[in-house]
């Protein structure tokens, strides 16, 4: 049996601990919170994050950092990604020889304009070989719920990713996998930008037609950045490219989208942080993006007016004639 730690209990990170449980892994997840892991060992439920879930029996659950990474094969990182370098340099000592570091985030660090494995191998000083991906279409509610989802577990090392493969697939989540680490964290990291424009198009009012132009400019934009860093293209195709960017982009349960969703609506930037509970991790990564691809002479104007609209303060109607106003170019796949 796979041991398996899952840190962080927020709403993925508790769903993806019941994936592996499911899959057959021995799992214990940390959190901060004593009463969340209260209620996750006594009740079984974590009711602020996923209410209404049955959370498995076997899943285990604690605020003790040694009791969570004792023993762990895999140490399944689900924090905010602007607190990865801070937690992980915490963490560091009682992490096992070994242990394969997966990131279950898609963000990019601020400051840095890293992605979240630069960020692991940087503090933790592990090769690509100890560091792995899981991403997708993965909305945690319906996942929760046991529907039918899928993901790839990317590794730069296939065995390593086979392994993965094995800790968190089951009868209702397939997992496929991949050496694109890259891929997979752009895809992840870009798409919640998108999607932000696409709620704020939502909240505004605008129909299917503007959400799809929005999310198929998007995925060009996730190709050329992912490309350019040294992607495979045809990881944006899958499960980590386009199938993550059509499910934030559609969904209600997507923090991103809602997150644009109400800014379209009228409300300010600061009164929707108000009432944003959980992270959406696109709103501070904006920036980060926007810079690595100045860094690399990629064109990315979605990005940039959503950057412009988080960081800067450009009113909502400004940024959509600047979009709107660019001088088209060629249709071509993939630029």
């Amino acid at each position: 049996m796979t041991r398996v730690a899952v840190m962080g209990a927020g709403s993925w990170g508790t769903v993806f601990a019941k994936v592996l449980v499911d899959a057959g892994s021995d799992v214990v997840l940390w959190g901060r919170r004593p009463e969340v892991a209260r209620e996750i060992n006594e009740r079984h439920e974590n009711s602020e994050y996923l209410p209404g879930v049955t959370l498995p029996a076997a899943l285990r659950a604690t605020t003790d950092l040694a009791e969570a990474l004792a023993g762990a094969e895999f140490v399944c990182l689900a924090v905010p990604a602007q607190t990865l370098r801070e937690n992980l340099a915490a963490w560091a000592p009682l992490i096992p020889e070994g242990a394969v570091l997966v990131s279950l985030m898609k963000g990019i660090e601020s400051g840095t304009s890293l992605r979240m494995s630069q960020v692991i191998a940087e503090v933790l000083g592990v090769g690509p070989e100890r560091i792995g991906v899981v991403c997708g279409p993965n909305l945690a509610p319906e996942i929760a719920r046991g529907e039918p989802g899928a993901a790839v577990a990317a590794c730069a090392d296939e065995e390593t990713a086979l392994r993965l493969q094995s800790a968190c697939m089951n009868p209702y989540f397939r997992v496929y996998t991949s050496t694109d680490v890259i891929g997979c964290e752009v895809g992840g990291a870009v798409k919640n930008v998108i999607a932000l424009c696409v709620g704020i198009a939502t909240g505004l009012g605008f129909g299917d037609s503007t959400k799809a132009l929005l999310m198929t400019r998007g995925l060009a934009e996730i190709i050329r950045l992912g490309v350019t860093l040294g992607a495979q293209e045809p990881t944006f195709a899958g499960l980590a490219g386009l199938g993550d960017l059509v499910g934030t982009c559609s969904s209600p349960f997507s923090r991103n989208r809602t997150f644009g969703e109400n800014l379209g609506r009228g409300m300010t930037l600061a009164e929707v942080i108000g009432v944003t509970k959980q992270t959406a991790e696109g709103v501070k990564s904006a920036l980060p993006i926007l810079t690595l691809a100045r860094e690399h002479g990629v064109e990315m104007p979605i990005t940039e007016v959503v950057a412009a609209v988080m960081h800067d303060g450009v009113p909502i109607e400004e940024a959509y004639l600047k979009l709107m106003s660019r001088s088209p170019k060629p249709e071509r796949y993939g630029v």
